[in-house]
């Protein structure tokens, strides 16, 4: 069975300061308590295309398993390696991500899409982030019921997860304001 769930959240701040706290939310020193189920974050790859202006990245991204502790000890590890691909497109103002587990796919799948664009409703200061994450257990689909409750507890922790992310983007936002406000430069 695959869990899946979607949210959305409107920052209150415009599309570039939005995306420029996505790019800074897992560099910042201060965010690594708040963060702490990422270990590590490598650009593996990046690429301006001169005739679009659009920007393409990769990243490995390692994280805490997720999963309750027996989990972890059933498949002998508790992190997970994902890659991150990003693109982002200046001139329509939309940043599109999409992340996914390379390691422990035999016991379990994840897949995330995010999407920041300017919100209809205040798009030149407000900007509207779509999130939609698939989770699927793989070797329990035989005892369905206890796929299902991992599965859960997965989504829990992800949900969690993700609201920890938005706080930090929200605080970056915050002090991308304040130091734009003080050099007078629009970020």
């Amino acid at each position: 069975m695959v869990r899946a769930y979607s949210q959305e959240h409107t920052f209150k701040h415009p599309w570039e300061r939005v995306t420029a706290a996505s790019w800074r939310k897992f560099a910042d020193a201060e965010n690594k308590r708040t963060l702490s189920h990422i270990l590590e974050v490598d650009t593996l790859s990046h690429r301006l295309e001169p005739s679009s202006g659009k920007l393409y990245t990769t990243r490995a991204i390692t994280i805490h398993a997720p999963g309750p502790w027996f989990l972890h000890k059933i498949i002998g590890q508790n992190t997970c390696r994902c890659v991150e691909w990003t693109l982002v497109d200046a001139k329509t103002q939309s940043m599109q991500l999409a992340t996914r587990n390379i390691s422990l796919q035999k016991f379990i799948e994840v897949e995330e899409k995010i999407r920041y664009d300017p919100h209809p409703e205040n798009p030149k200061e407000w900007t509207i982030c779509r999130q939609e994450t698939s989770i699927m257990i793989k070797p329990l689909s035989a005892l369905a019921s206890m796929a299902e409750k991992i599965e859960q507890k997965c989504v829990e922790r992800f949900q969690k997860n993700s609201a920890k992310g938005r706080e930090v983007m929200e605080k970056i936002c915050k002090y991308l304001e304040a130091e734009s406000r003080t050099r007078g430069v629009s970020v």
